[in-house]
C-alpha cells in the first residue's frame, strides 16, 4: 500500500545535497532587521541610560560615606563644646570652650560657593539638552559642547576663588591670634580642621572639574561627555551642601 506521504523538496535536498540541491542551511530567526541591533535587547546593560544609572549610583555611595563622615565631624564638635573640666581652686566644673569670632569673609565665600553651584547645574543641564544633543547625533556639529564649556570654566574659576577666600580667612584668624598650633584653642582648632577638610574635598573637586574639561574635549560619544559631566556636578553639588551644614554649625557654635 502506497503512503500518502511524500518527502517535501526541502527534505530530499538535505539527504542528498551532492545531487545538484542546496546544502543544508541553519537558519535561525533573528526577529527583525539586519545588522545584528535586533538582539541589543538582550543586553540593556549596554545602553547609554543604564551606564548613567550606574554611575550616578557608584557616585552617590561613595558621597553617602562621605557625609556619614561630616556628620561625625559634627557630633565630635558639638561634643567637644560641652567639654568641661575642674578647677582646682574652687572644685568646680567649668567650660573650657572660647567661641572664635568668624572672619567675615566665610559668608561671602558661602555665597561665592551657592553661584558655583548654579553655574555647574547649568552645565548639566545644557549637556542634557535634548535638541542640542539630537544635532550632535546626527552630526550637525557639537552644540551641547559649546553651551557647556563656558559654565563649566566659571564654576572652576568659582571653586578657586572660594579656595582662595578660605585661605585668607585662615590668615584672619591667625592674626587675631588664633593660629593652628599647640597654643590653638578648641573652637580655632574645631575651625580650622572643619574648614580644612571641606577645603581638601573641593581640591577634589577642582580636579574633578579639570578632569571634566579634558574629557569634553577627548570623549567624541555625546554620551560619554554626559555622564562625566552628570557625575562631577552631584560631587560639586554635595560639597555645597556640606559646606553649608558645617557654616551653619561654625556659625551657631559661636
Amino acid at each position: 500500500m502506497p503512503s500518502i506521504f511524500s518527502p517535501i523538496r526541502a527534505e530530499i535536498e538535505r539527504k542528498a545535497p551532492g545531487t545538484g540541491g542546496k546544502p543544508p542551511v541553519d537558519r535561525r530567526p533573528t526577529g527583525g532587521g539586519g545588522g545584528g541591533g535586533d538582539d541589543d535587547w538582550r543586553n540593556p546593560g549596554r545602553g547609554p541610560r543604564e551606564i548613567l544609572e550606574r554611575t550616578r549610583a557608584f557616585v552617590f555611595c561613595a558621597l553617602a560615606g562621605d557625609m556619614m563622615f561630616f556628620v561625625v565631624l559634627v557630633v565630635l564638635f558639638y561634643a567637644r563644646q560641652a567639654g568641661t573640666h575642674m578647677d582646682p581652686r574652687t572644685l568646680r566644673q567649668i567650660g573650657d570652650w572660647h567661641p572664635v569670632l568668624l572672619p567675615p569673609i566665610l559668608f561671602l565665600n558661602t555665597a561665592v560657593l551657592l553661584v558655583s553651584s548654579l553655574t555647574m547645574e547649568r552645565a548639566r543641564l545644557h549637556i542634557f539638552r535634548e535638541f542640542d544633543v539630537l544635532e550632535e547625533w546626527l552630526g550637525l556639529g557639537r552644540p551641547a559642547l559649546r553651551r557647556t564649556l563656558p559654565w563649566i570654566a566659571l564654576t572652576l574659576m568659582l571653586g578657586l576663588a572660594f579656595l582662595c577666600g578660605q585661605a585668607l580667612a585662615w590668615r584672619q584668624l591667625k592674626a587675631q591670634g588664633f593660629a593652628f598650633d599647640r597654643s590653638a584653642t578648641p573652637a580655632s582648632y574645631f575651625f580650622y580642621l572643619i574648614t580644612g577638610l571641606h577645603a581638601a574635598h573641593l581640591i577634589l573637586g577642582i580636579v574633578a572639574l579639570l578632569f571634566c574639561l579634558c574629557a569634553l574635549h577627548l570623549l567624541k560619544r555625546v554620551e560619554s561627555r554626559q555622564v562625566a559631566v552628570d557625575a562631577t556636578a552631584w560631587f560639586w553639588h554635595a560639597m555645597g551642601f556640606a559646606w553649608l551644614v558645617l557654616f551653619g554649625v561654625l556659625v551657631l557654635g559661636r
